[in-house]
């Protein structure tokens, strides 16, 4: 494997956004709505590769997770480029994850997730929190990624309202602890046009 900024290079990603090649070296591990993630193999890191429109993405998130460096909840940042950045490659499962696979997310972790946002909060505004940037390790341990949006200046109710559910419905004995994809995905297609009555924006 060559330099990181070598093998970012041999990632080619289409007007469309769509992934055309990349290296071998890589393994391809997801998607978001500005990039593309992989774990680079015989590591234990991911290369995240923004689509050429939002490459500017790269340079704010590099710059964020250089401040919450300390923060343990985090992971590491080692480089970033001109469109991405090299980080930690976190084994574990998403809360979202937890929820399709029936994994109980217990007290103790919500409890977690709230102290690392309380830490990032003292200089920053932890905003855009929802259930695919929060992982259990295969640990136990609690990581929260994709940072961007933590200097944004409009307050973010999200990490409250999944907080909110958690209490209100998720430790109640009536609540199914393994709930499909399809469902989720409906319910935060909806949260997102606002139309939960007590989950607002």
């Amino acid at each position: 494997m060559g330099t990181y900024e070598t093998v970012a290079n041999t990632v080619i990603i289409d007007k469309k956004n769509r992934l055309i090649s990349y290296d071998n070296s890589l393994e391809l591990i997801g998607k978001g709505r500005s990039a593309f993630v992989f774990k680079i193999k015989s590591s234990n890191k991911a290369l995240k590769i923004f689509f050429s429109h939002l490459k500017y993405i790269a340079k704010e998130e590099a710059e964020i997770y250089t401040i919450v460096q300390g923060n343990s909840y985090f992971p590491t940042i080692y480089e970033s480029g001109s469109n991405y950045i090299v980080i930690d490659y976190i084994k574990g499962v998403t809360l979202f994850e937890c929820l399709t696979k029936g994994i109980i997310i217990t007290n103790t972790h919500m409890k977690e997730i709230d102290y690392a946002l309380a830490i990032a909060a003292k200089g920053l505004n932890p905003s855009d929190i929802h259930l695919k940037n929060i992982f259990i390790t295969s640990k136990g341990d609690i990581k929260i990624i994709d940072v961007a949006r933590y200097r944004q200046k409009k307050e973010c109710k999200q990490w409250h309202n999944l907080r909110k559910a958690y209490y209100q419905h998720y430790c109640k004995p009536y609540f199914i602890k393994k709930v499909p994809a399809l469902f989720l995905n409906l319910v935060s297609f909806f949260y997102k046009k606002g139309l939960i009555p007590f989950y607002r924006l």
